[in-house]
């Protein structure tokens, strides 16, 4: 199992090289290495979930290990990036017959994005906070290139915001990090997470909390909390559509994966309640400035963008509602990146349908995308938070939990949720039913944009009913392993 996790970490990166070796004229064995090694990747990421059930944990060398926690969040990059892979080749087809995009440029696009998987598995399987600092610097260099895509001042801009709002978060993670490798009590012991763990009963409490406050504003800032959120809307709406998804889907998970790190640490030392009352305090913050500017948009993907961080901020709730609301949170974490990725998926096929992000330009998508246009109405629906879908149940036990410990902050977030709910709606009406332009056709663009979004809405809606033993047993040990310290 040890060769498996090491052949996980080290198979994007050997993509990434392999595609750099050929030239760009060989587009379909590139297309092909990417989508051979997405599916790769997902079934090396289930292959590992047994041998973490059973051991705990699978260890390739000291500083390389998968746990629970760690396993749950690479099952979710895998399972998307295999959707994801996919998907990229039908929508980078699509640009190519429009003329959009060259061969050098889907060869830039594909190494990059093998480049972008390599920096989260390793982040992801790494024992060292220092090594998943540096993997996920490297993830922000990796996507920055890709934002700027298409060569356009826009994208460029966004890309360089984009570089410079995490680039500064990231630093004040790095400074939160060997704040904690600075302390005496870890002058002898293992600069890794469970090093810092068996050390950190005896730290400094003080410093312990200025820790937590560094961390959680600089990973904080590559998650999207507001109000240090500001790099989304413009980098979703510029980046290419795949990319996005990525974005808002697993990278944000990965980011969450440090902060819950961290929240580990701080809880051992000082008990939960300070990092529960910051994870509340962003959360809330987050979810009623996403209802705020929600209403008020004009482009579909900056639409996504906010609905990301709603999302983000409710999963801090979760977390800092502790409980149930920590198993909740968890779902939480599978069910939007599933939908995430879904309806980002769907938004990419009305972008090369209608050739714009504008949302009053783009008007009868139930007529002129007869797969993507249901399919965009109904996954809007789940990530509302209506039933049947999974996430109607991870917001009902989230804010169950809340009432418990914070009855006003549920109180809050619930009439936030409904303006949300009437703001969304608003938006994809006249998205959904309006009248079709005249100079739109109607089909969609091609097998490759359609196939990868029809299964992943069957994935999703089985999930949302039925979980997997392995998967439900993975889940119960990772809210085990974060509940430990409370």
């Amino acid at each position: 199992m040890a060769m498996l996790l090491t052949f996980l970490i080290a198979l994007p990166l050997l993509a990434a090289c392999f595609i750099a070796l050929l030239e760009a004229k060989h587009r379909r064995i590139i297309e092909w290495a990417v989508m051979v090694t997405g599916g790769v990747e997902l079934v090396l990421a289930l292959a590992l979930v047994p041998a973490v059930l059973t051991d705990g944990r699978v260890e390739a060398s000291a500083l390389f290990s998968l746990d629970a926690l760690g396993a749950f969040v690479s099952l979710l990059i895998a399972l998307v990036g295999c959707f994801a892979s996919v998907y990229s080749v039908g929508y980078l087809r699509a640009e190519s017959a429009k003329e959009i995009v060259g061969p050098s440029r889907v060869r830039q696009y594909f190494l990059l994005l093998k480049l972008f998987f390599f920096a989260m598995f390793l982040a992801v399987a790494t024992m060292s906070p220092v090594v998943m600092w540096i993997a996920i610097e490297a993830t922000t260099l990796s996507t920055a290139f890709l934002i700027s895509f298409y060569n356009k001042q826009s994208a460029t801009e966004a890309a360089w915001k984009y570089l410079i709002l995490n680039s500064l978060g990231l630093l004040l993670s790095l400074l939160g990090t060997l704040l904690f490798l600075a302390l005496p009590e870890l002058r002898e012991g293992s600069l890794t997470w469970s090093g810092l763990r068996a050390c950190a009963s005896t730290m400094a409490p003080l410093i312990v909390q200025i820790v937590s406050v560094f961390v959680l504003v600089g990973d904080g800032t590559q998650i999207g909390f507001v109000p240090l959120h500001s790099w989304k809307p413009d980098t979703y709406s510029k980046a290419p559509t795949p990319i996005a998804a990525l974005l808002s889907s697993v990278l944000l998970n990965v980011a969450f994966l440090a902060v819950l790190r961290f929240k580990g640490l701080t809880d051992t030392a000082i008990g939960s309640g300070f990092s529960s009352e910051l994870l509340m305090l962003f959360g809330t913050l987050s979810i009623a400035v996403a209802a705020l500017l929600i209403f008020v948009q004009k482009n579909y993907k900056r639409l996504l963008a906010y609905s990301s961080i709603e999302h983000a901020g409710l999963m801090a709730l979760g977390f800092g509602f502790g409980g149930v609301g920590t198993l909740a949170a968890l779902l939480h974490m599978l069910y939007h990146s599933l939908g995430k990725a879904l309806v980002f998926f769907v938004a990419g096929n009305a972008f090369l349908k209608y050739g714009t992000t504008k949302m009053h330009q783009v008007t009868g998508m139930l007529r002129s995308l007869p797969v993507s246009g249901p399919i965009f109405f109904v996954v809007l629906l789940a990530l509302l938070g209506l039933p049947p879908f999974g996430l109607f149940t991870t917001k009902f036990l989230m804010l169950s939990a809340g009432m418990e410990t914070a009855p006003y902050v549920v109180g809050g977030v619930l009439v936030a949720l409904s303006v949300i709910f009437f703001g969304f709606l608003r938006h994809a009406h006249a998205m959904l039913f309006g009248a079709t332009p005249e100079n739109v056709t109607v089909g969609e663009q091609n097998a490759l944009t359609v196939w990868p979004v029809a299964l992943l809405l069957c994935l999703f809606f089985v999930l949302s009913w039925y979980l997997p033993t392995p998967l439900s047993e993975l889940v119960e040990m990772a809210v085990t392993s974060l509940s430990l310290t409370r």
